[in-house]
């Protein structure tokens, strides 16, 4: 990953010493495991135990000339340990030691992915209780459509990131297995218990059938998911864009004193942080195309994966906590003009509550297709820039439209009352009282 988007906590995670230091983990949890079934005398294991490291410049210099990895590792943590280090690794195959461990990372770095989550989802959480109560236009294709609460907006990407984490922890399950069943699966150098003994020791699971290798589509998984959790974050961060356009204004992403805009245009005020993960989300639905890649290969295994993994997987995750931390500042740092929204709620005169006036009219008789045509008729006289009656609102329009005088009667309030904004937002609330997250979270 570049520099720009590094996050220290991935960045250790996923660091070539951090990753040294978890296959030494599994080798030790197999020598003890080995140990205790008696096949390591218990004064080596004490030496290995004691002695056990690895040197980051001893393995570059010995895997330069063996061209393998995993053989330079073991080789640099024996010469560490002495005569004892002939126990390390003993009946295991490289990828025994690699995907166990793959484990351990991968599920340290859903840990981090998910803390950042978990504090995005309060924000939005505050932030859509602040605004529960405030009318806003509710838009489709990007149209005017209904009143809604600009709470309720928010509270549906709340809710989105709650499934998310879900979604997250449900990988964090499926990923956290042990295999230690050796170069195509038969455990004939390390028998079952061994693996058994390593995976209790590792707090994971024994991944019940493996090959040379746990299968890739518990990866794919993980990655996909942060693929989704990315898109999710994506739609959150293109309804910010939309509403921050000059000509709605509604809402915008932080600016910070002494921030430019555009080195022509003084005046400009872009987006920049929510380009940014829009952007990003279509790294980690590419990352998610490649990790789909990975599932299908040659028999008990070949190599084609690992280059692969060795790119995408902490690309993938630091994409993922940068977006989600960009996400948050935003969130928290979200500049809403409430003058904005209610003069936008009154920009078509009225047209956001035709569906009521609709429904209002078929109750008091009229048939749907008959109520409908009134509604219509009137609505694009006042949508018609260049209609003589394009400056009056829906309701002053209805109430002149003859084919409803004997429903209305002279009574001009039982029509205007239909142009209450907060008929719309009565259930809000209870839409609210769903998440238990409101029971500690509030403005």
């Amino acid at each position: 990953m570049i520099d720009k988007y590094r996050t220290a906590e991935m960045t250790k995670i996923w660091s070539e010493e951090n990753k040294f230091t978890d296959w030494l983990a599994v080798e030790l949890a197999a020598c003890r495991a080995w140990t205790a079934d008696g096949a390591i005398p218990a004064e080596d294991m004490e030496r290995i135990e004691a002695r056990a490291g690895f040197d980051l410049a001893r393995i570059a210099e010995i895997e330069a000339v063996t061209q393998h990895d995993v053989i330079a590792f073991v080789s640099s943590v024996a010469e560490k340990i002495g005569p004892a280090g002939r126990f390390v690794h003993l009946g295991l195959t490289s990828s025994d030691v690699i995907d166990t461990a793959a484990s351990l990372q991968l599920r340290a770095a859903l840990d981090v992915v998910m803390k950042s989550a978990e504090d995005l989802r309060d924000s939005l959480a505050r932030k859509a209780w602040s605004y529960r109560h405030t009318p806003t236009v509710g838009r489709s294709h990007g149209v005017h459509a209904e009143p809604t609460s600009f709470g309720l907006k928010l509270l549906g990407f709340v809710s989105e990131v709650e499934r998310d984490l879900k979604r997250l922890s449900q990988v964090w399950d499926e990923i956290g297995v042990c295999k230690l069943s050796g170069a195509v699966g038969t455990y004939a150098n390390c028998p079952p218990h061994i693996e058994a003994k390593v995976a209790a020791d590792l707090g994971l699971e024994i991944d019940p059938v493996s090959s040379q290798i746990i299968q890739r589509d518990r990866h794919a998984r993980v990655v996909s998911a942060l693929a989704l959790y990315g898109s999710g974050l994506e739609r959150l961060a293109v309804e910010i864009r939309h509403l921050q356009r000059t000509e709605v204004m509604e809402a915008q992403e932080p600016f910070g004193k002494g921030q430019k805009g555009s080195s022509a245009m003084p005046h400009k005020k872009n987006p920049i942080l929510c380009e940014r993960v829009s952007g990003m989300a279509r790294l980690l639905r590419g990352y998610a195309s490649a990790a789909l890649e990975d599932v299908a290969l040659w028999h008990e295994r070949d190599i084609s994966h690992s280059s692969v993994e060795r790119v995408i997987w902490p690309d993938a995750f630091h994409i993922a906590h940068y977006m989600t931390n960009t996400m948050k500042k935003i969130i928290d740092g979200l500049v809403v003009d409430e003058d904005r929204i209610r003069k936008n709620l009154g920009i078509t005169r009225g047209l956001l509550f035709s569906g009521r006036v609709l429904l209002a009219l078929v109750g008091w008789g009229l048939s749907r297709e008959d109520a409908y045509a009134i509604v219509q008729d009137n609505a694009m006289r006042c949508w018609d820039a260049g209609s003589p009656d394009s400056g009056f609102s829906l309701y002053e329009l209805l109430a002149k439209d003859s084919r409803l005088e004997g429903f209305i009667a002279g009574d001009a309030g039982k029509l205007k009352e239909l142009f209450d904004v907060d008929f719309y937002l009565r259930y809000v609330d209870e839409v609210f009282s769903r998440f238990i997250i409101f029971d500690t979270i509030k403005e």
